[in-house]
């Protein structure tokens, strides 16, 4: 179902589009039909069809394992739920179509607005995460959110400050088989990345037409690495989206813009290789889109840029089918660049036939 054109949610936060968005809103619940646990399902039918700057309210997410997991429960009683999900625990909504999306267009995502449930967890069977080795007992914590979202409680008093994200947003990848969203590549998937905050754009090329957008994967709270394997794990009562589309912009990734950095990501099976991934891919960005020779962004990249740990994983005892990639993302500051080739390369990432305010 559709609403009449309004503005979105305010969101207090610094963002890089305008704080009150037009376009016609959406809604768009988790149920049967617009949820596949674990996977990204090209044989699904449009859970939406939406115009170029329009709307989407995703209420009500859904927790883990196709929404069975409950506050409270104890790890030997998930335990069987999550052996029921050999594809991967994210409940992905979608897909999303994008009318006149086609490939060689970039479909731009606009985190307007996330506020999750009142609880989440954090928890590490034994087998997974940086040290898969290093515990005897499987881990689970549960967590009360306050009353405004912003905070959890941990032990010895520690604050844990929300700071809600989805981790998986992806198109589909080429292709007619259905893959475990715990995967990325190009087509974006299991990001992880922590600065995908409310007020951050993602842009994700196209490979099919319409896009087929899907998301999952709700966090309250994540450190760079996620380390044990898990962020504080929610879901969330509403997650509201603009999607825009730049038809024939050149992307060979996902790319994110926050008010303070340009941010590319690189995926791969080793630390080493996620690392150079990410790096040719923001010197091939800042060539075309900065118009830099590719020595020059070699260098500025070693220069002004931090390159950092998104997701490292060490499975050996994993119930899923497919590992998590290790994930280097790179945090290009806006702050070194001067103002009229800032405003290049935005609008080179945007394109003249865009239609959202």
């Amino acid at each position: 179902m559709s609403e009449q054109p309004q503005s979105a949610d305010q969101n207090p936060s610094p963002s890089v589009f305008p704080s009150d968005p037009q376009g016609t809103v959406h809604q768009l619940p988790s149920t049967k039909e617009t949820v596949r646990s674990g996977i990204l399902d090209p044989s699904a039918p449009p859970a939406l069809t939406i115009d170029s700057g329009d709307i989407v309210s995703y209420t009500n997410t859904w927790t883990q394992w196709g929404n069975e997991a409950r506050y409270g429960m104890s790890f030997a009683e998930r335990e069987p739920i999550r052996r029921r999900y050999p594809s991967g625990p994210y409940s992905n909504i979608g897909p999303v179509v994008l009318r006149d999306a086609q490939p060689g267009d970039v479909i731009e995502c606009r985190m307007l607005h996330l506020r999750p449930i009142d609880w989440g967890w954090n928890s590490f069977p034994l087998g997974v995460g940086a040290l898969p080795h290093d515990f005897e007992q499987p881990y689970l914590h549960y967590f009360r959110f306050n009353q405004e979202r912003t905070a959890a409680e941990f032990v010895n008093g520690i604050q844990i400050p929300l700071a809600p994200f989805q981790g998986v947003f992806a198109v589909e990848p080429p292709g007619d088989q259905a893959i475990s969203a715990i995967l990325a590549g190009p087509y974006g998937g299991n990001l992880d990345l922590n600065e995908l905050v409310a007020g951050t754009s993602l842009f994700l090329p196209v490979f099919k037409p319409g896009g087929r957008v899907w998301t999952g994967d709700s966090n309250g709270a994540q450190g760079d690495g996620v380390v044990d394997q898990t962020a504080i794990e929610t879901a969330l009562e509403e997650l509201r989206v603009q999607y825009v589309l730049h038809k024939q912009v050149s992307l060979q990734g996902p790319i994110v813009e926050t008010p303070t950095h340009w941010i590319g990501l690189g995926f791969a099976s080793s630390l080493d290789d996620a690392l150079t991934a990410c790096l040719r891919q923001m010197i091939a960005w800042l060539h075309d889109k900065a118009g830099m020779d590719r020595s020059d962004a070699y260098a500025l990249c070693s220069m002004v840029a931090s390159f950092r740990v998104t997701q490292y994983s060490n499975q050996t005892g994993s119930v899923y089918t497919s590992p998590p990639p290790k994930t280097i993302h790179c945090m290009l500051p806006k702050s070194v660049f001067p103002p009229e080739l800032l405003a290049r390369i935005a609008e080179s990432m945007r394109s003249a036939a865009s239609t959202a305010s």
